[in-house]
């Protein structure tokens, strides 16, 4: 609207204050508000609109307005927006299925797309929609459910049983659920140049015996005790201990030790060192403790192993009961060594009772699946999702009934060494590093050292006995000389003529006069500096008495 004062564009705000008449026609007198100024605009009442009421009241937050239907098509202000007129209009989005297509498709409804209704033209095509292992079991059923399988996920395979063949595009797939097992544990067989590695459910009812464990190091002895069981084991490697330290013994092979628990002390560098303390048992330790209080002392002496020392221990083991699997893991750490001794009666091969041992490992504690096969009802498996997630979908008919699943599972090598590097074992400390060894230079100052240090005192005592003493006679003086040059000193540095003028003097003495050492009278130092006197000045001295 075009007025004497300004232009009105469409949707502006105005506040009507007041009727007027001027030269007898009526106006209606406005107050526009343009920014800090205020514009008075005289509009006639024949003016035609359309114009609309603005509703005072409260302030609102934008989701109030919309939830708010009495406000639906109603002009509202902001005074913190700079535009005149703001029209507000919402997005949607649609959500669809497609046919074969897992996800859920989400269309915006700003998408600019033609689509066309043709249901009443489509009523005979069914949609499918695929879902994995892991969404049916986070779904928690209805179980069983038949379905028939649309992918196997690539890579190598992860067990060595026959039904891993059968799963393929197009075969159809029971699910009767989540496996009631809550974990299971991974056994690798001994005694063979190959070993084979298997997952055993907790469900597995066969018969165990214990076996004596191996330990190579000190750390896997310290991994093994548990607090208020006994630990006994024998070395099967003599083991040098620390000369700096008469705490860290030597073990030699047949040693038998109990294992105490780890002690801590102060390493060559001034920090903590974690060692492992054991007793020494004696050979009547086995049997019951009658004796002396010697050999009850003996008993208890007690050592200092580094948890590095790559050491042999075999586990002392007089246990000749059968245990369940459910009782072995309640009452025993891991790892473990057993021999199964009486099959699964409900399993029909059993293929851990012809391996002589087994190493009980580590426990697994992810979901799995039980699972058969439409075309053996008889054959039912269990199915790891995390792993093994298949692609299936929903297939029409009735679903039989679940038979005894297989207990034990062979698995391949790089399935079961990627079992081994899960999560459950970071929060296990790693093993100490070993010290750092030395140079073949630091080796050779080391034992250059050591020699010094051992000939330091032989070298004192015999500068010690060749001091002259002239308040003895001279002749058993002569003889000691002769006696000691020739075995101390060097041929090349002491003439042969001087020996052969001493031989006539030290043959008038009796023999037992003659020696080279002689213990130091309580006035005189065996430890005498070592760069003192030296071999020249001996025969100086020798020189000088004769």
């Amino acid at each position: 609207m075009v007025t004497k004062a300004e232009v009105v564009f469409e949707e502006q705000l105005f506040t009507l204050e007041a009727v007027e008449v001027h030269l007898g026609t009526p106006y209606a007198r406005c107050i526009h508000k343009w920014g800090p100024q205020q514009v008075v605009l005289h509009l006639p009442l024949s003016q035609k609109g359309p114009f609309w009421k603005l509703e005072s009241g409260a302030p609102q937050t934008l989701p109030q307005i919309l939830q708010d239907p009495a406000l639906k098509d109603s002009m509202l202000i902001c005074p913190n927006l700079p535009w005149p007129s703001l029209t507000l209009k919402p997005q949607y989005e649609v959500q669809a299925i497609m046919h074969m297509r897992r996800t859920i498709v989400r269309i915006p409804s700003t998408l600019e797309v033609d689509v066309e209704d043709i249901t009443a033209s489509s009523q005979h095509i069914h949609f499918i929609k695929p879902m994995l292992l892991s969404e049916a079991l986070a779904q928690g059923g209805p179980f069983p459910l038949l379905t028939e399988i649309l992918e196997v996920p690539e890579g190598p395979p992860l067990f060595l049983s026959p039904w891993v063949g059968s799963l393929r595009k197009g075969q159809r797939l029971c699910i009767y659920g989540p496996s009631s097992a809550p974990w299971r544990l991974l056994a690798s067989s001994k005694g063979r140049k190959v070993p084979r590695h298997f997952m055993v459910s907790a469900a597995y009812q066969g018969k165990l015996r214990r076996r004596p464990r191996e330990f190579p190091t000190a750390y896997d002895l310290l991994g093994a005790f548990q607090p208020g069981r006994p630990l006994r084991v024998v070395a099967t490697r003599d083991c040098e201990g620390a000369e700096e330290n008469a705490e860290i013994a030597s073990l030699a092979v047949g040693d038998r030790l109990e294992v105490l628990g780890s002690v801590q002390m102060l390493g060559e560098q001034g920090q903590d060192v974690d060692m492992l303390m054991c007793q020494r048992l004696s050979e009547q330790a086995a049997e019951d403790e009658a004796g002396t209080d010697e050999e009850v002392e003996e008993d208890q002496e007690q050592i200092l192993l580094p948890l590095f020392l790559p050491g042999g221990f075999v586990e002392e083991l007089n246990d000749g009961r059968r245990y369940s699997l459910a009782d072995l893991m309640a009452q025993f750490s891991l790892p473990c060594e057993v021999k199964v001794v009486a099959k699964d009666p409900r399993q029909t091969d059993d293929p851990l009772v012809s391996f002589g041992a087994l190493r009980l490992e580590e426990k697994i504690t992810e979901s799995f699946m039980m699972v058969g096969l439409d075309a053996q009802p008889g054959l039912c498996f269990e199915i790891p999702p995390q792993w093994l997630d298949l692609t299936v979908v929903e297939a029409e008919g009735q679903p039989g009934q679940p038979a005894e699943p297989l207990l034990v599972e062979e698995l391949t090598d790089a399935f079961y060494y990627s079992l081994r590097k899960l999560p459950a074992s970071k929060s296990q400390a790693p093993p100490p590093r070993p010290p750092k060894r030395q140079s073949l230079c630091e080796q050779k100052k080391t034992s250059s050292k050591e020699s010094m240090v051992k000939q330091t005192p032989a070298l004192c005592r015999l500068k010690a006995n060749t001091m002259p003493d002239t308040s003895k006679d001279k002749s058993s003086l002569y003889s000691k000389i002769d006696t000691l040059v020739s075995k101390s000193l060097n041929p090349k540095v002491l003439p042969q003529d001087r020996g052969k003028r001493m031989k006539p003097k030290a043959s008038s003495m009796p023999r037992k006069h003659c020696t080279s050492e002689r213990e130091p009278t309580p006035n005189q130092d065996p430890f005498l500096d070592v760069d003192a006197h030296d071999y020249e000045e001996l025969v100086e001295n020798f020189q000088k008495t004769i």
